[in-house]
């Protein structure tokens, strides 16, 4: 049977967690269950966690509801994804679910996410990935966790066709009907920007504000804004194919 680690950045208590593995376990993947045991959103590919002598302390966890294996590991969610590609939990992951993150990760700032870290770090060692986000705005009423499900549910097949180390990235709009899934390359921004303001003589304060709505055409934020799930195939850290060096 395929093998499927589930963490996120959200940590282990997250419900988007929770429901992710239900997805999985619906899919018809054996499943571990390995997240943080503290909040590590913003960890991007961080491997921070193990201790001075190389140790990565976890323990078991209760989910009510699931009888698999549970670990909730002092560790960020790149970090979990790394040491499952070397069998810390029992075994080695076919793929790995990152997610459901509570927010999008959509454009270049991927590169700062927890959750997309997780899956591109599974890609790296061999395994397929695949992040998933839900697109819960600034302020969110709810949290529609199950609007990922039918989405979910048709890209494992189609990710575990594809080669090792591919890694998919799925966004979801917040809302309790079925949204059509559109592929589109990431956006120059993310769907929320980060601003910096210089503060006083010892600090540095960090706004974050929505981005504008005038996204690139067809990118995968215009097109998650648009209401439509979104999901881009990317990879992880690969050299330019400009030479540094003249020949």
């Amino acid at each position: 049977m395929t093998t499927a680690l589930i963490t996120n950045d959200d940590g282990i208590d997250s419900p988007g967690l929770h429901r992710l593995a239900r997805m999985a376990i619906e899919s018809g993947l054996d499943v571990v269950i390995a997240g943080p045991s503290e909040q590590s959103s913003g960890s991007s590919a961080s491997i921070l966690g193990a201790n001075a002598d190389g140790r990565v302390p976890y323990s078991r966890h209760e989910l009510e509801g699931f009888d698999i294996p549970v670990f909730a590991v002092d560790a960020a969610p790149a970090l979990i994804s790394l040491i499952a590609a070397h069998g810390a939990f029992g075994f080695v992951p076919d793929i790995v679910f990152s997610g459901v993150n509570r927010g999008a990760n959509v454009g270049h700032a991927i590169l700062h996410s927890g959750t997309v870290g997780a899956a591109l770090t599974a890609g790296v060692n061999g395994a397929r990935g695949l992040a998933v986000s839900l697109d819960v705005g600034m302020d969110p009423d709810a949290c529609l966790w199950d609007a990922a499900a039918p989405h979910v549910s048709h890209l494992v097949p189609l990710l575990l066709a594809q080669q090792p180390g591919t890694v998919f990235n799925l966004n979801v709009p917040n809302v309790d009907t079925k949204t059509e899934l559109r592929e589109g390359p990431l956006a120059a921004f993310g769907i929320v920007q980060t601003l910096t303001a210089v503060g006083g003589d010892d600090d540095v304060r960090l706004e974050v504000s929505d981005t504008p709505a005038d996204q690139e055409e067809g990118s995968d934020a215009a097109l998650l804004r648009a209401g439509y799930a979104t999901v881009t195939n990317i990879t992880g850290v690969r050299e330019a194919s400009v030479a540094v060096l003249a020949n």
